[in-house]
């Protein structure tokens, strides 16, 4: 079945089949993986200066970005009859795991080229398109830039501007201008997007290059973080496109984005556990050798909580962005809810992640001498760009829901036309009907039948009863709000919560299981997770699902309402 693992769990129902076993890596990633992460190691541990650098002068040199070419990092994902390397979804996250655990601009560079930069070739591109560029921009020779954003136009992509406009010879003429565009300033190679008004449709994909006249970039961006990648603004004036340039389908760029950013993220993902994992080994030593009345921190409490939540985190994230990586692997289509919740989890853990191991070295994670500061202000952009969290979100719960919706509609249908169409009618009722017995029995329901150790048994059980939950509250919001629940984003919020919650928690859920099956040596403290894990989303799930009924959203909408009227706080001691 390839319907969505994530959107079922709306309906509570878990599909295990997808689930477990945990995936396994290939073996030829894993012997490509074993030599790659070592190369990565040896080069960049050896310019952890350079690098701190780089950040201080906000650009890398154009001999680093040579030597990232003759690594081969342009070519990861690129198949092997292009030059690249042909790696899966999975070993690439790896691969952007290890560079982010030295330099999360490093990642940027790579990671925009190939995950969002040329991705919409190798997914949309015909074989011409492939043929005449992907060679090149395996070698680095070419480098890609994702250009979507424009003033105006965030997460909002279907309202851009840049406009490109069908010529009589079959050519377009491009213009407007995009912003915050990483790779901007070195690429060779633009995905652009613009609006064309066509038959067709109102948003078309182009490859556009950078050498052609009226394209241009603006000045290096003065970022908070990631300073050493290029960020720039790109500019299209009176740029003539060959039609043998569109990519895709004439007025599906929409389409095209969104399939980009969705089989995108997991490299965002394998950034962020890349960079707690480093984090963590950092936060270890420091609470080891730093010493306090006596004795080393690690032996506090408050220190030990921090490092085993920290630990806990990454496990949970890594084993979330391996799972929806095999899902794009194995061919599966309908992914996009499952690698939206992986963005959001990653990125959200790896910041506290980096707060909690700053808050570890206490005065000395402050000081720019440390890693600690960069790597806080690297990681804050994790939440924001290829969709922020706030906009995923709403994405997880809307698509969630509409599926859901969709049930009703067709209930409300069967009931008017049962007697047109009894055997149809009766079918939907009947369709329904066990849905909400199943819910209110338990029977029947969300069950995780495959064999897992004992240990494990309360997550599952968690799993199992607020996949019910889940259901039982999408089934109450659409009931109260129909379609006005598309405005009502305090509880879509809390649904998207619950939802996150109950996937990760399966993902645990299977990677611990098989390494216990597998007798790993480190299965015991898998086990601790996994527990760690249940009791902690019980009570996020809990409080999510009363929240849904019983909460301060109308306060909260009335103070806004008047701290913005003001246009800003009204109080003073003085």
């Amino acid at each position: 079945m390839d319907e969505s693992i994530a959107k079922q769990l709306f309906f509570g129902h878990i599909a295990e089949d997808a689930l477990f076993p945990y995936p396994q890596i290939r073996e030829r990633d894993r012997e490509m993986l074993g030599a790659m992460t070592d190369a990565i190691d040896q080069f960049l541990g050896e310019k952890t200066a350079e690098l701190r650098q780089y950040d201080r002068d906000a650009e890398q040199p154009p001999e680093f970005v040579q030597a990232l070419r003759d690594m081969g990092l342009f070519g990861l994902i690129i198949p092997e009859e292009y030059g690249g390397m042909a790696l899966s979804n999975g070993a690439y996250a790896r691969v952007l795991g290890q560079t982010s655990s030295h330099d999360s601009s490093v990642s940027l560079t790579v990671g925009a080229h190939s995950s969002i930069g040329m991705k919409g070739l190798l997914l949309f591109g015909n074989d011409e398109q492939k043929q005449r560029y992907l060679p090149s921009l395996a070698s680095g020779d070419m480098i890609a830039a994702f250009c979507l954003t424009e003033s105006g136009a965030g997460s909002d992509a279907a309202a851009i501007r840049t406009k490109a406009t069908r010529n009589d010879d079959g050519s377009w003429t491009l213009n407007g201008e995009k912003i915050w565009i990483t790779n901007g300033g070195i690429a060779d190679f633009y995905t652009v997007f613009a609006r064309t008004d066509t038959p067709e449709g109102k948003v078309t994909a182009f490859i556009v290059e950078a050498k052609w006249d009226g394209v241009s970039h603006g000045p290096h961006e003065d970022k908070m973080g990631i300073r050493a990648s290029s960020t720039t603004t790109v500019a299209f004036n009176d740029v003539r496109v060959p039609a043998a340039n569109v990519l895709g389908p004439v007025g599906k760029g929409f389409k095209v984005a969104m399939n980009i950013l969705n089989s995108g993220r997991t490299g965002l993902g394998g950034g962020a556990v890349g960079g707690m994992r480093a984090l963590i080994r950092m936060a270890c030593a420091q609470a080891s050798e730093r010493k306090q009345f006596g004795q080393p921190i690690a032996e506090f409490g408050l220190v030990r909580e921090k490092i085993a939540q920290m630990t806990a985190d990454c496990f949970a994230a890594e084993s979330t962005v391996w799972m929806v990586a095999h899902l794009i692997d194995s061919g599966r289509t309908d992914y996009s809810v499952e690698a939206a919740m992986s963005k959001v989890f990653a990125s959200e853990a790896v910041q506290r992640c980096c707060y909690e191991s700053l808050q570890i070295a206490a005065g000395n994670g402050f000081m720019r001498e440390l890693p600690y500061e960069q790597m806080t202000r690297d990681t804050r952009i994790l939440s924001i760009f290829e969709g922020t969290n706030e906009i995923l979100r709403l994405y997880v719960a809307l698509n969630g829901l509409k599926g859901v919706g969709a049930t009703l509609s067709e209930l409300q249908s069967a009931v008017g036309g049962i007697f047109n169409d009894p055997i149809k009618g009766f079918g939907v009722l009947g369709d329904y009907a066990g849905r909400r017995v199943r819910e209110a029995t338990g029977y029947g329901t969300g069950r995780i039948r495959a064999p897992l150790d004992e240990s494990l048994r309360p997550l599952a059980r968690l799993c199992e009863k607020y996949s019910v939950e889940l259901s039982k509250a999408s089934d109450r919001l659409l009931r109260t709000h129909g379609k006005k629940i598309a405005d009502q984003q305090h509880a879509q919020k809390r649904v998207a919560d619950i939802a996150i919650d109950l996937f990760v928690g399966l993902c645990v859920l299977s990677r611990v299981n098989s390494l216990v099956e597998a007798k790993h040596p480190a299965a015991d403290d898998a086990i601790k997770i996994a527990r760690l894990f249940a009791r902690q989303a019980r009570r996020r799930m809990a409080r999510n699902v009363r929240g849904l009924e019983r909460n301060e959203d109308e306060i909260i909408e009335s103070l806004a309402a008047s701290v913005l009227e003001r246009g800003g706080y009204a109080w003073d001691v003085i």
